[in-house]
């Protein structure tokens, strides 16, 4: 039994982790300040000897014992981070300082959930781990951008001069069960949308591209990266299949089944054109590649969202 502590446990992600960790016997330690989490992602862990529930905010210093850290804490969808983007970028840099601290301490290895925004609207493409992006630091989205290549930055700085473990993977478009409807991401969006008969809001002419990775694949690929030895990172674990905005809008009132008709709004500042991720070094580093199509993921996600939003 290994003692791990993942911050933002309660969020869309962090759920997910955590279930994975209790499965396989670990006693995990889950920290949230519900900024963007919510206390009904892990309800239904309350109940295990091996689940400890903490609200705190890593802005501040925590003094727990742990061999692991995950650090997920960071509001990911854009409503969220640029709602307080003060808060989101002292999320990044103090909350990671924090935690890179207690890992020193502790003498814990810490995974970071870093993300593909640190590329921003790439030159490159598909993104590879040594691209160095291209990101406006002063546009709307650079609390979120901007904050996560720092956290990058300490999280290194930390390793090299105090011996840290450290493990660094950058996140891409993740989705599934437990996505807060209204977090403003598209999928859920979508979704949403979809359901309740509204237009589906495509920005400009739908033809940016996402690479859509099921939750389930994602934690798998966390996992594999924070109990290997032999890199500390970044690597980038995504799904490398890229889908326009139109086909994912399409998929999604297929799935549904619904009627709604597709409604083109303004682009928004600084969204990428493409995100796609070359998941080479994990699939040589980790053995890890996406399973769960497109399609197949949509549905389930459906599906949760019929049960808990319309299920009355």
């Amino acid at each position: 039994m290994t003692t791990i502590l993942v911050t933002g446990g309660a969020g869309f992600l962090g759920s997910h982790l955590c279930e994975r960790l209790l499965d396989r016997g670990d006693e995990v330690i889950c920290l949230d300040n519900y900024f963007s989490g919510r206390k009904a992602n892990i309800a239904h862990l309350l109940g295990s000897s091996n689940f400890e529930l903490i609200r705190h905010d890593i802005v501040h210093p925590i003094y727990i014992e742990a061999e692991q850290i995950y650090n997920l804490a960071c509001p990911a969808s854009p409503v969220a981070y640029q709602y307080n983007p003060i808060k989101t970028i002292k999320t990044s840099t103090v909350g990671m300082v924090n935690m890179l601290g207690l890992a020193k301490r502790c003498r814990a290895r810490l995974l970071h959930t870093s993300t593909s925004e640190v590329y921003g609207d790439p030159e490159v493409h598909p993104q590879r781990e040594d691209y160095w992006g291209h990101v406006n630091p002063l546009g709307p989205r650079s609390c979120y951008d901007e904050g996560k290549r720092v956290a990058e930055s300490l999280c290194m700085n930390y390793h090299l001069a105090h011996g840290v473990e450290i493990r660094i993977v950058r996140i891409f478009n993740t989705y599934g069960p437990r996505m807060d409807p209204n977090d403003g991401r598209v999928v859920s969006n979508f979704i949403m949308q979809a359901l309740r008969g509204e237009p589906l809001t495509v920005y400009g002419e739908g033809q940016q591209t996402r690479s859509f990775c099921y939750v389930d694949d994602l934690v798998e690929g966390l996992i594999r990266m924070m109990d290997q030895d032999g890199d500390i990172g970044p690597v980038n674990v995504g799904n490398p299949v890229e889908n326009t905005m139109l086909e994912l809008a399409q998929t999604v009132l297929d799935v549904t089944g619904s009627k709604a008709t597709i409604e083109h709004r303004p682009l928004p500042q600084d969204d990428p054109r493409q995100r796609c991720p070359d998941i080479s070094k994990a699939r040589r580093l980790l053995n890890w590649e996406p399973k769960i199509d497109l399609r197949t993921g949509l549905s389930r996600t459906i599906d949760y969202y019929r049960k808990t939003q319309f299920s009355s």
